[in-house]
């Protein structure tokens, strides 16, 4: 590789890791290319899945403040470029390797806070964005419902009190 090109290449990596929400490390030995096709398709929109080679995604990674994952970038190393839903990107991650065991899910980044390979996992326990605002939205519906009755119920109560004391002034007269 001429030195322009391998510029070049540390240049794409470099707007590659600013683009992203999270990186994620992973080896690849042993894996074919029917199934790092598979993996990139799983992956989805919102992530890309690149082979990449350790010196330049070591200068890259230097260069955007993440010099934490210079330390993983050994062996055979492909990273996934997360723009959007991590949680996602993580789990899938996850899914194939447990599939797969040659893949292995090595560190990562978001935020540009590192995350070890537990961290990753733990990622992927996390239900996606999406579920979570439903939850979160429920239960604000449910307060929401609660509140609505607790102030109906005085109104309703001090009708139906007086409608009695009506009632009882009328047997009484």
């Amino acid at each position: 590789m001429a030195r322009s090109d391998k510029v070049a290449a540390v240049a794409e990596l470099v707007e590659r890791f600013r683009e992203s929400d999270a990186v994620l490390l992973t080896e690849y030995r042993g894996l074919t290319v029917g199934q790092l096709k598979e993996l990139r398709r799983g992956l989805g929109d919102n992530a890309s899945y690149a082979v990449v080679k350790n010196t330049l995604a070591r200068l890259a990674a230097q260069e955007v403040g993440l010099d934490f994952l210079a330390e993983d970038l050994t062996g055979p190393t492909a990273i996934a470029f997360v723009s959007g839903e991590p949680v996602e990107a993580a789990k899938t991650l996850r899914n194939f390797a447990k599939e797969n065991p040659k893949l292995v899910v090595k560190s990562g980044a978001m935020d540009g806070a590192p995350l070890s390979a537990e961290a990753v996992s733990k990622l992927a326990d996390l239900e996606s964005r999406e579920v979570l605002l439903a939850k979160a939205a429920g239960a604000l519906k449910a307060k929401i419902s609660q509140a609505a009755y607790a102030f109906n119920a005085l109104p309703s109560k001090t009708v139906r009190t007086i409608e009695a004391l009506r009632v009882k002034q009328e047997e009484a007269a």
